[in-house]
């Protein structure tokens, strides 16, 4: 069964180019994907080459041996690759969505107000939360502690402990890590206008 046809010219010559590229970068020979594809050596460099089609069966088992998916090989590019961030004035932030997958959402975050004292301020939520200071100094106000973060210090913690991130001394910028749970305690959050940033 044949994947693409003449139509599929760009697609075709992206998967072409990715399934080279990969081979290059995992440092693998013709020959030695040829023997994990289960190809000979110059099927495998006609297809590389555009001179021989690409089937569907072939690029199941190019995927495995370059340890990818089928998926990731035929994935186009998007037209998201640049993103703004979102301001959010009222609370002191901008945020940068970085990536965004059913299980896991990394976001930039830039802080300009301390968290709240108050612990009726802070949020609690299921889920699993890691963050990153890229420059200036974190305040993570858990439970009845507070933990002051560096520049490149992390943290993690459990989103089910009342919680709240702000900054000390000047804006700052984190990169904040959501498991499933978290992200959806954050997107609430987000459509009810609670507390700030954590």
């Amino acid at each position: 069964m044949l994947l693409m046809t003449q139509e599929d010219g760009d697609l075709d010559s992206l998967v072409r180019k990715r399934l080279r590229a990969l081979r290059v970068a995992q440092g693998c020979s013709l020959e030695e994907l040829a023997k994990r594809a289960n190809l000979s050596q110059s099927s495998l460099s006609r297809i590389e080459n555009g001179q021989r089609r690409l089937a569907l069966d072939q690029l199941v088992t190019l995927a495995r041996a370059l340890d990818t998916t089928l998926d990731q090989l035929v994935e186009t590019a998007t037209d998201d690759v640049i993103t703004s961030p979102t301001i959010d004035a009222a609370r002191g932030r901008m945020r940068w969505t970085v990536k965004a997958d059913p299980g896991m959402s990394v976001v930039r975050q830039r802080l300009t107000e301390p968290p709240p004292e108050n612990q009726a301020r802070m949020r609690a939520h299921p889920g699993r939360e890691w963050l990153v200071v890229l420059s200036g100094t974190a305040i993570l106000m858990l439970g009845h502690r507070r933990f002051r973060l560096e520049t490149n210090q992390a943290a993690e913690f459990p989103t089910m402990m009342p919680h709240a991130i702000g900054t000390e001394g000047g804006p700052c910028e984190i990169l904040g890590m959501f498991d499933r749970d978290a992200r959806r305690g954050h997107q609430r959050d987000d459509i009810d206008g609670e507390s700030p940033a954590g």
